[in-house]
């Protein structure tokens, strides 16, 4: 699906080596896979930034990549040095939402590329038998 999310938008490529690794699966390995000296940039929600200290080896996290935190509605983003802040407008979406937005068939049409929703009804991901999202089906 994250494919199918960037497609045709130039300069991301999504990147799976993550997701294939047996076992236990950390960010600093992950980093660690690419060439040395490859320009790399962690992204995440200042949900998730807030408990980046926590990470396993998290310093070196910061030294391999630079991290960008993006912002969330209702929360505080935390002020890391090694960090910078994207400067963007924020949605008040989530892939939870999402989620149980499809389960329940409410829409969720316009929360999602064409193809992720195309991808999330023909395969009845997340929803009950027989449902989905009304939008989807108005077409």
């Amino acid at each position: 699906m994250c494919r199918l999310a960037v497609e045709g938008v130039d300069g991301i490529e999504v990147d799976d080596r993550e997701v294939r690794r047996e076992g236990p699966s950390y960010t600093i390995d992950t980093l660690d896979s690419f060439p040395t000296g490859e320009e790399l940039f962690l992204i995440v929600g200042a949900d998730a930034a807030a408990g980046l200290d926590s990470w396993h080896r998290w310093k070196e996290i910061a030294d391999r990549a630079t991290i960008a935190i993006a912002p969330r509605p209702g929360v505080h983003s935390p002020e890391y040095p090694e960090a910078v802040h994207v400067d963007m407008g924020m949605l008040e979406i989530s892939g939870t939402d999402i989620r149980l937005r499809a389960r329940e068939s409410r829409p969720y049409r316009y929360l999602v590329t064409r193809a992720v929703h195309d991808y999330i009804e023909s395969n009845g991901l997340y929803a009950d038998a027989g449902r989905g999202d009304i939008v989807g089906q108005l077409r």
